[in-house]
């Protein structure tokens, strides 16, 4: 369940009630074969559901993004990259700036990155990245399937 593991949240819940779930089965239903298509079945369905969560979310914070990168006021359309790169720069002067100039001087100053300023990079560049991904997976896939139409 691919999505699933996309959304830890959902797979925590969903997951062991998908289980349960497919050991009732188990249990209700003697022909094996029968088992296997009950559960596939209802394996496709959870999916199908969390597809469209996914889709759903995926594009209200696509619409959001796009809003902003297309409005009207410079800082409105600028505040998340000016955000990242105020974090890069931190980042950047504790790893790289501030260990060299530390070996000729004792005035370096190293600046006090927050966990939550960390986390909050983190989500943007893997947001980005993820975006990214599935923009260019949604791609691929519309383009086979009009391949196939």
């Amino acid at each position: 369940m691919a999505f699933l593991a996309a959304l830890p949240l959902i797979g925590k819940i969903v997951g062991p009630l998908l289980g349960r779930v497919f050991g009732i089965v188990d249990q209700m239903v003697v022909d094996k074969d029968e088992a296997a298509r009950l559960k596939a079945a209802i394996q496709m369905q959870m999916m199908d559901i969390d597809h469209k969560e996914f889709m759903s979310s995926l594009q209200e914070q696509a619409s959001i993004i796009k809003a902003e990168a297309t409005g009207h006021s410079w800082l409105q359309r600028n505040w998340r990259p000016i955000l990242m790169l105020i974090i890069v720069s931190i980042v950047a002067n504790n790893y790289l700036v501030f260990p060299y100039l530390s070996m000729f001087t004792e005035k370096s100053v190293m600046l006090e990155l927050p966990d939550k300023l960390w986390t909050l990079m983190t989500l943007g560049v893997g947001g980005y990245i993820g975006g990214r991904t599935v923009e260019k997976a949604a791609e691929k896939v519309a383009g086979v399937l009009k391949k196939d139409n």
